[in-house]
């Protein structure tokens, strides 16, 4: 696991780097206005709890669980979005 500090989270990561099957809160969607319409339009907020699937082999896209819902993203995608480990428990 990879930490990246961000004020205010000690222990964010980006959602790439995220331990498969734990639940993870998403604390900040790092991309520009597109990106951030394109996942509000999956249902990924900031402040949801999310978690990882799936990785596809060979550099493909993470499966990942959000409200209920299954969603792809790529892993350009997924490097923009910061989690924690911190506020989200299992289901």
């Amino acid at each position: 696991m990879r930490f990246v500090h961000v004020l205010g989270y000690k222990n964010a990561m980006t959602l790439l780097n995220a331990p498969q099957g734990q639940w993870m809160k998403v604390t900040t969607l790092k991309g520009g206005p597109g990106l951030r319409v394109r996942l509000t339009q999956y249902g990924l907020f900031e402040g949801d709890c999310v978690r990882v699937l799936r990785a596809a082999p060979l550099h493909g896209p993470l499966l990942v669980e959000v409200n209920g819902r299954e969603i792809a993203l790529g892993r350009r995608v997924a490097a923009k979005i910061l989690v924690e480990a911190d506020g989200c428990v299992s289901r």
